[in-house]
């Protein structure tokens, strides 16, 4: 009698797991993920990334959301910037003549406050009417000046200072410790000279991003790249806007990870290594070093052109192997792209363990009625 009622524990046991009842998992495990790629209906296709592939991946479409039509070089400058329509001149003119058409008896200097170059680019003074100084600088703007007067106050001499208008200021909107509109005082003023004038980027922002808006077109570089680099050092023109944001790219982090969850990209580049370190590797006591699977969704990233040259499907599934040398090797090399999943999955060591688990509960369950 007991060996029939332990005969028949088991065969319910078995029978239950045969029938795929689900297991306690947290996870699921490669083969499940990746076991209809050989079907030729799959909507995804699965590479792993190895030395071999990694130069093919390389020349697939990378996510550019956000960062504009790539970046300006930092062109010529230096010397004064040229005055622009908007721009006011604060005139003073000094005259010696005894019967000025300009100065009073006994005045000897003539103030002009706050004269504005017109849209046509010019200024209107008394007795002269409109003389240009719009694209001059204010020396030559000064001389220009003086040399019109000549024809009615022979002796005069023009000091000239120019305060920038719209056209001859940048707009900083935010991310740095004082926004607002400032004068270009040169020709020579670049973004990081800008961004230092306005009391640097804020402390807080992660990653932060350079964006520039000019003649109706967004261009964005991170600031680290900037740094790093000189040449990238663009120089700023009137009327340019400039703004500094948080990178706002991420990942997210499934399965059998340290963490699960959405992990902002630190850098502006995050390899698949870096990814592992960045969500707590993959748990000891379940996770499957063997089976990282990095799911990525190209049909954001290219048009449906480039499908054909690209990875052959929308979907991608790219496997790691993070047992080899060269698996580590290359996980440190390959790209990982926004709103990528990095799903750890379970080890089936873990699977057969908690089969074991349900089998040996059984038996318990089993000799308990035989006792009783």
């Amino acid at each position: 009698m007991k060996s029939l009622i332990r005969s028949l524990g088991l065969l319910l046991v078995l029978a239950g797991l045969a029938s795929g009842c689900a297991l306690p998992r947290g996870a699921a495990i490669e083969a499940e993920v990746v076991s209809r790629s050989a079907d030729r209906a799959a909507d995804f296709a699965v590479f792993p990334v190895t030395r071999a592939t990694l130069a093919t991946v390389g020349l697939w479409p990378v996510e550019r959301d956000g960062q504009g039509a790539g970046w300006i070089g930092a062109g010529g400058g230096g010397g004064e910037s040229p005055i622009e329509p908007g721009d006011r001149l604060d005139l003073s003119i000094w005259d010696s003549s005894e019967n000025s058409l300009l100065a009073v008896p006994g005045q000897r200097v003539v103030a002009l406050q706050g004269v504005t170059v017109s849209s046509a680019g010019t200024v209107f003074l008394p007795y002269v009417d409109e003389v240009r100084v719009a694209r001059m600088t204010p020396d030559e703007a000064r001389s220009a000046i003086q040399a019109q007067l000549a024809a009615i106050v022979p002796n005069a001499q023009v000091q000239l200072t120019r305060a920038a208008g719209q056209r001859n200021s940048v707009d900083l909107v935010k991310g740095v410790g004082a926004p607002g509109a400032y004068p270009l005082d040169d020709r020579g003023t670049t973004v990081l000279n800008l961004i230092a004038r306005a009391g640097g980027v804020e402390a807080t922002l992660r990653n932060p991003q350079v964006r520039l808006m000019r003649g109706g077109q967004l261009y964005g570089i991170a600031l680290a790249d900037l740094l790093d680099d000189p040449r990238l050092d663009t120089t700023l023109r009137g009327g340019d806007k400039l703004y500094v944001e948080e990178d706002d790219r991420y990942f997210l982090s499934l399965g059998a990870a340290g963490q699960e969850r959405q992990v902002p990209f630190p850098t502006e580049q995050v390899t698949a290594l870096d990814a592992a370190s960045l969500i707590g590797g993959v748990q000891d006591n379940r996770g499957n070093p063997r089976g990282v699977l990095i799911l990525r969704d190209y049909s954001r990233l290219m048009k449906p052109s480039e499908v054909v040259t690209g990875p052959g499907k929308e979907r991608v599934i790219f496997t790691l192997d993070l047992t080899t040398a060269d698996g580590l090797f290359s996980a440190g090399q390959f790209q990982i792209q926004p709103r990528d999943l990095v799903l750890v999955t379970e080890s089936p060591v873990t699977a057969t363990q908690t089969i074991l688990l349900l089998v040996g509960s059984a038996l318990g369950v089993v000799q308990r009625a035989e006792n009783f």
